[in-house]
């Protein structure tokens, strides 16, 4: 690096920038947990490579396994009369010499009449139920009313312009503006909001051409993963013809010529590719498509026909000489890194590219920062579970020869950040954009960390987030969320939503980093996982006794949330001490931990959970598995905490027969006992996925179903 000029030490700082924050990117993530982004979108991205993650075919019974009419199913000891599935004794697996009955596997097929029948059921259960909670009005009118501000994200520049999001408001879905200065008036670029009337199409990433003058974008339907890419001439807006379709957890990037982009999807597939399908998502290849071509033209560039798990996305170098690709075969931090010299392939890219393989192993993570010609930076957790930044010369690859250039930090931190200056000339900032918040004044709040003990003695990281002044009397709801896995790091963000609760239901917002995350490195990723993953469970389950204890709340107060991995963290936590919480909100939640690996893209999470098929594995995860951990009541007067289950019809990261599996399982072993007087009901959006790209209207719509569930189920009354 010592030959790079100012200019360029910046852009690769600049980069450096981008690449620390995104050690912090939200991958199998639900909800945002602070009172301090700008948004309560639900945000799940994935632990695969710089995309998305969370099959087998589709099984269909549709002939078979009718829903019970109401009338057969009556409870009369309880105020909940579930419409219970049949079923299906005979629907047995065998697991290392184990037999699992598996009574509602018909449920896996989503086409079946039988299985839209349930789901109908359900709704037509839970969304009187939740309407007629008092709350639910006027949580969301006041929802509407504070979310109502103006967002926007930083500018950035691409060729000549730039370029911003803004958002006026309720809009469903954020804006891209261009402007040709800073200074110079804006003007919409691409406004997703016209591609739909209900705001459920979103744009799923974006690539601008190196002159900036081209911009490829995705597009995504009903909140599915799957992607379709369209591009654009920048300067005259005009859509071109390319489209690129099959595309899912996707790379693209442009090669410096503007001529064309690399990007990675998926084989065709018998059935359907609209979100709604269970398949499993198999052979990732990378193509390269050049600009004013049909796809079938595609240059297909890396393929791995004997390693079906593999995905590999590809980064055109910022010189424009080499393309790099990363290889990842799930949602470990650990990539192989091939290269290929753009500049020795004399007739351009033509088919499978003469790749170099600098690391062809899975013994570490390597993140592409800059490079000064064949020197190549890069930010790797090998042999540093915090991170470091090395130098690779590719003309001498050698491992004894790479050169540490900023060490692994000796101290955890969640965010310092160390600068300095290239150019010797002072600069005074000043404020470019200010946003006020409208019915927040943080100093009526506090928030204070503390560190418990967990079962095992390890002391946890919480943060309580709470009005100031509050009499800790074991009095107050409190919301306790956590996530715990695929060294997922979670970090402050403004929540309009549980900044109401806190203020108009009197809430205690509690935020539980707990071990399977990124918070401390890798080393507190790996205290959770495969045959640990119990150790994130007690972490959560020692927070709730800890606010039990220190009088912030009582177990009939206490709501636990979590969405997809943490979705599982509140279905286990259920089953394992259903006295310590009043309320459980489980979104999207991975609850077959026996067949999770067989749809759609679960097989990239075993790199966190294990695999039933190994039979060490299946002996943690069948201890566990929220489906097979339900238990029956006993005589003690202890039933499970009211349960909402949120997941929709087009999740294909986290496919609905989990929830709907537990769901049914549930009503058959609690609900019809006279004491459970909780109720458990399940909600399957429609025109939704995973979270991603969910329009605004049913974000809005969502949390205050949520909190209305919790005022309704922990008695807690409206404050003005």
């Amino acid at each position: 690096m010592s030959s790079a000029t100012p200019g360029t030490l910046l852009a690769a700082m600049q980069k450096l920038a981008g690449v620390l924050l995104s050690s912090y990117r939200l991958r199998l993530l639900r909800g945002l947990p602070f009172l301090a982004s700008c948004s309560d979108r639900a945000l799940y991205c994935v632990p695969l490579p710089v995309h998305a993650f969370p099959g087998r075919p589709v099984l269909s019974h549709s002939a078979v396994y009718p829903l019970r009419p109401v009338s057969t199913m009556q409870q009369p000891h309880t105020s909940f009369q579930y419409n219970e599935a049949v079923r299906d004794e005979s629907a047995v697996d065998d697991y290392h010499g184990i037999k699992i009955s598996d009574p509602y596997r018909w449920l896996e097929d989503p086409d079946s009449e039988q299985t839209k029948a349930f789901v109908e059921s359900q709704n037509n259960i839970t969304v009187p139920f939740l309407e007629k909670c008092p709350v639910r009005k006027v949580f969301k009118d006041r929802m509407t009313e504070l979310y109502d501000y103006p967002k926007y994200s930083c500018h950035f520049k691409k060729g000549n312009r730039y370029f911003y999001f803004y958002n006026s408001g309720l809009q469903n879905q954020r804006v891209l503006y261009v402007q040709e200065s800073l200074d110079a008036e804006p003007r919409i670029f691409l406004d997703p909001n016209t591609f739909s009337e209900d705001g459920t199409i979103a744009l799923r990433g974006y690539a601008y051409s190196e002159d900036g003058e081209y911009f490829a974008y995705g597009l995504s339907e009903s909140g599915s993963d799957w992607v379709t890419i369209k591009f654009m001439k920048v300067s005259t807006q005009e859509e071109l013809p390319d489209v690129l379709k099959r595309v899912k957890f996707s790379c693209m990037s442009w090669t410096h010529d503007g001529l064309g982009i690399f990007y990675n999807c998926y084989p065709e597939q018998d059935g359907k590719s609209d979100g709604t399908e269970t398949s499993t998502n198999l052979h990732q290849k990378l193509f390269y498509h050049v600009l004013g071509t049909d796809q079938s033209k595609d240059f297909l560039c890396a393929e791995f026909p004997e390693e079906p798990k593999w995905m590999g996305g590809a980064e055109v170098s910022d010189d424009g000489q080499y393309v790099l690709l990363s290889i990842r075969e799930g949602c470990d931090p650990v990539n192989r890194l091939w290269y290929c010299d753009l500049h020795k392939l004399p007739g351009g890219i033509t088919g499978i590219l003469p790749w170099v393989k600098l690391i062809d192993n899975f013994e570490g993570e390597y993140e592409y920062i800059t490079n000064e010609g064949t020197v190549f930076t890069f930010k790797t957790n090998r042999n540093a579970p915090n991170y470091k930044l090395i130098n690779i010369d590719f003309s001498d690859p050698e491992e004894s020869k790479w050169k540490e250039l900023i060490p692994e930090h000796n101290k955890d931190v969640l965010g310092i950040i160390y600068h300095c200056d290239l150019n010797g000339d002072s600069m005074e900032p000043r404020v470019f954009r200010e946003i006020t918040v409208k019915g927040f004044n943080p100093s009526d709040y506090q928030t204070v960390q503390v560190f418990y003990p967990s079962k095992d003695g390890t002391k946890i990281p919480m943060f309580i987030v709470h009005k100031k002044g509050i009499k800790l009397d074991g009095s107050h709801p409190a919301f306790l969320y956590g996530y715990g896995g695929f060294n997922i790091s979670i970090t402050p963000s403004y929540s309009v939503s549980r900044l109401i609760f806190v203020r108009h239901l009197g809430g205690i917002l509690v935020i539980a980093n707990i071990r399977g995350g990124g918070e401390y490195g890798e080393t507190w990723h790996k205290g959770a996982i495969f045959g640990k993953k119990q150790n994130c469970f007690d972490d959560f389950q020692c927070a709730a006794e800890y606010l039990i204890k220190e009088k912030y709340s009582s177990p009939q107060k206490i709501t636990i949330n979590g969405g997809s991995n943490g979705g599982l963290l509140v279905a286990a936590c259920a089953n394992q001490r259903p006295d310590l919480f009043g309320c459980a909100i489980a979104q999207v939640g991975v609850m077959d931990m026996l067949k999770f690996h067989k749809f759609t893209i679960g097989h990239a999470w075993t790199t966190d959970f294990g695999c039933s098929d190994n039979k060490e594995d299946f002996e943690w995860l069948y201890k566990y598995s929220p489906l097979h951990n339900i238990k029956a009541l006993q005589d003690n007067g202890t039933q499970y905490p009211a349960m909402l289950l949120l997941t929709a019809d087009h999740d294909d990261r986290v496919v609905p027969l989990h929830s709907l599996k537990f769901i049914a399982t549930l009503q058959h072993v609690v609900g019809r006992n006279k004491n459970q007087t909780n109720p458990l009901l399940i909600h399957v959006d429609t025109k939704a996925g995973h979270g991603a790209g969910k329009p605004t209207a049913k974000v809005i719509e969502e949390v205050s179903d949520m909190f209305a569930f919790i005022a309704k189920c922990t008695g807690i009354n409206w404050i003005e």
